[in-house]
């Protein structure tokens, strides 16, 4: 039975452990692993020969890493006889911890030196891969592992426990190993969801790669019938619009290739820690699930956490227009373009947005998107998302209505229920446009205020800032000439009681009659 090798030198492996990706290497190549040796103390990053996954080995040095107890089982399709090597395993003797076919095993029992020895059968594959072999304690070589430190989260032997894990509480190995084996299991089945997920955004990307090449194809087509109706001049605008599609397709193409390099390297770490964890849970007694327990729900837990877009990161928008001017060629005025313009959040506008707003009334903006090179967009269709908030009152929101103009303006209408302060957002494709956020300033409603003025009352009074309107209230405020030239007379913009100035193109000074007695509709701020 040949022992595994070790991935970075191919030789057999010696004292192999795990490393926190969960990869094997043997401790002489460990030790060579990385750079120099570092401050005392301190954890070295070094960088994994088989998935190069940065890591830092533990401060304590190579010895500090788990080692790895199912390096000979892993990879083995089925464990031999261990006497015979030629059978498949069906029995293991517990006395001396040899793995029997059935024909050794009744050999075994016949021999005068094994006659006393109990030969178990094997009733599954983890039965056939565990080597029966104890696990000693690093601390305590002549010491079994077989008891667990809930504290400390890690396998320790009698004299451990008689030692610094006296306070700790332990408990035997196969009492605790269902709780933690569960709690590996989830975690796996989880790994193994995640598994499934990324499989299908990798089979989305690859369709979408094939679009991208079948849209390409398709508008190549499209530009070639339009090219036939010039001769040298077309066909030279032709082959410049190819370059121009091609370059296109190879820059959304390269994005796709990126996405799924990322995407095929998640999976790959993935699948390694899940079959890990599987032919852990499977092959590993209870004291090497424990041994690695650590290390497998650390990489698992970092896999689960690695963000990733559930989406292809382009799309196959590719359009060409055959009416666009294109300028000249060869001479000739020509026309075709490809639109491909991206709207760039941080170039598009607002314009109206500091007019400020009344009470229940209707107001509004315009919002005016740009491309990357700060041209104006032609066409609509974008996502605009406008949010406006009472900065005093959160619970208070107003709802916007936007209009698509589909020349690249969108018109934001919105009617504010109550006055104060508002936040305004305005976004595009999820990302604030110049100027957003801002504050918006909702002024008070107007109310209808009826005043019967005697000719007006401030102009009778000489204008006397104390006189009083019809209504009561006292006309603060100044005022202007009329021009009329008589002595006291304080003008023609006439104030309310409130405080709103009235126009009027009359001299309301005139002699008090009963014809000149009137109702005047004061609109004043509340």
């Amino acid at each position: 039975m040949s022992a595994p090798r070790c991935p970075q030198c191919a030789q057999p492996c010696a004292s192999p452990r795990l490393l926190p990706c969960l990869h094997s290497l043997c401790e002489p190549c460990l030790r060579r692993l990385g750079p120099p040796e570092g401050a005392p103390g301190a954890a070295r990053p070094v960088l994994c020969p088989v998935c190069d996954a940065e890591l830092s080995l533990p401060a304590g040095g190579v010895g500090q890493l788990p080692p790895d107890c199912l390096a000979g089982s892993r990879g083995r399709a089925a464990a031999g006889c261990d006497l015979c090597a030629d059978g498949a395993a069906a029995g293991r003797c517990l006395t001396c911890g040899l793995r029997l076919c059935r024909f050794c095993c009744r050999a075994h029992r016949r021999q005068k030196k094994t006659a006393s020895h109990a030969v178990t059968e094997l009733e599954n594959t983890k039965d056939c891969s565990q080597p029966g072999k104890p696990l000693l304690c690093p601390s305590h070589p002549t010491e079994e592992l077989q008891l667990f430190c809930e504290q400390c989260d890690q396998p320790v032997c009698r004299d451990c426990v008689l030692g610094r894990h006296r306070q700790h509480p332990c408990d035997f190995a196969a009492n605790v190993i269902h709780r933690h084996g569960d709690a590996l299991r989830e975690l796996l089945q989880s790994s193994q969801q995640r598994m499934d997920t990324l499989e299908d955004v990798l089979s989305q990307v690859d369709e979408m790669g094939v679009a991208v090449r079948s849209r390409a194809e398709a508008v190549a087509t499209e530009i070639c019938l339009f090219a036939r109706g010039y001769v040298k001049a077309i066909e030279e605008h032709r082959d410049r619009l190819l370059k121009q599609l091609e370059d296109l397709k190879v820059q959304k193409e390269n994005l796709l290739h990126l996405q799924k390099a990322q995407l095929q390297q998640l999976l790959l770490d993935m699948r390694t820690g899940v079959e890990f964890t599987e032919h852990l849970l499977m092959s590993g007694s209870d004291v090497e699930i424990l041994v690695s327990k650590g290390l497998v729900s650390s990489r698992l837990t970092q896999l689960n956490s690695v963000a990733y877009s559930t989406h292809p990161s382009v799309d196959d928008r590719i359009h060409f227009s055959p009416h666009e001017r294109a300028g000249q060629c060869c001479g000739y005025e020509v026309f075709g373009a490809i639109l491909n313009k991206v709207v760039d959040p941080a170039r598009c506008t607002l314009h109206g947005e500091g007019n400020g707003a009344r009470q229940n009334q209707l107001s509004g903006f315009t919002l005016l998107c740009r491309d990357t090179a700060g041209e104006r967009l032609g066409r609509g269709g974008e996502a605009v998302r406008v949010t406006i908030i009472h900065k005093d009152k959160r619970d208070c929101a107003v709802k916007p209505t936007v209009c698509d103009n589909g020349d690249g303006t969108y018109c934001i209408s919105y009617s504010p229920e109550e006055p104060g302060l508002y936040a305004v957002c305005v976004c595009v494709k999820g990302q604030h446009v110049q100027g957003s956020p801002f504050t918006l300033m909702v002024k008070p409603k107007f109310r209808e205020h009826q005043g019967v003025f005697h000719c007006c009352t401030f102009c009778s009074s000489g204008g006397q800032k104390a006189a009083r309107c019809a209504c009561g209230g006292t006309m603060p405020g100044g005022y202007q000439g009329c021009g009329h030239g008589h002595k006291g007379h304080p003008g023609c913009h006439h104030w309310s009681c409130c405080g709103q100035v009235k126009e009027s193109s009359e001299c309301l000074c005139a002699p008090p009659s009963d014809a000149s007695q009137r109702s005047l509709l004061r609109t004043v701020a509340l």
